[in-house]
């Protein structure tokens, strides 16, 4: 059975702007507009999911994509962080920074590491509906990613070298025992 999965990143956010670690906070109207110029470009799906934040949500209604809510698919769990911006936390906790950023097990932020995050996306990928068609997803940059890094089997350090934009797409391939990447577009 071959399986297309579309993956699309949530629209940028006040915190995306910030470059901070995001909390549960909406679309604005500019990514609003900008996110349902997009829906006429997007095929049909079979089945369509998306994370249970706010930002995924509000996405997903301006892409007019009828999603239901999958909790796999969240943000990584990024604790005490979460709401504070990159620059912020880099300064008053530089060890734990380089350490969260080097160390694909730790969880300096009291949340998720990234080894825990590839493992519950890898869950979520082999439950995926194993039917023909096109499936999608409205979730986050960093579970964009580890699909990227599960699909192709890459040491859990290459989590750090994808890059996925507000709005950014991926597509992943599956024809029922392994996941391929198709396209990036991120």
């Amino acid at each position: 059975m071959i399986q297309r999965l579309t993956l699309i990143s949530h629209a940028p956010t006040a915190a995306t702007r910030a470059a901070a670690f995001p909390l549960d906070e909406g679309i604005d109207e500019k990514a609003r507009r900008d996110t349902s110029a997009l829906s006429g470009d997007l095929p049909q799906f079979l089945n369509a999911w998306t994370s249970p934040a706010r930002r995924a949500v509000e996405t997903a209604a301006a892409l007019n994509v009828d999603a239901k809510i999958e909790p796999l698919i969240r943000d990584m769990d990024l604790g005490r962080w979460s709401g504070r911006t990159f620059a912020d936390v880099e300064a008053s906790e530089p060890e734990a920074m380089v350490g969260w950023l080097t160390d694909t097990a730790a969880s300096p932020h009291g949340g998720e590491s990234v080894e825990a995050l590839l493992a519950r996306v890898a869950n979520w990928l082999r439950a995926a509906p194993e039917s023909q068609g096109r499936s999608v997803a409205v979730t986050h940059p960093a579970v964009i990613r580890a699909a990227v890094v599960v699909a192709l089997e890459a040491n859990p350090v290459s989590f750090w070298r994808v890059d996925i934009a507000p709005l950014g797409v991926v597509e992943l391939g599956s024809n029922g025992k392994r996941w391929t990447l198709k396209s990036l577009n991120g």
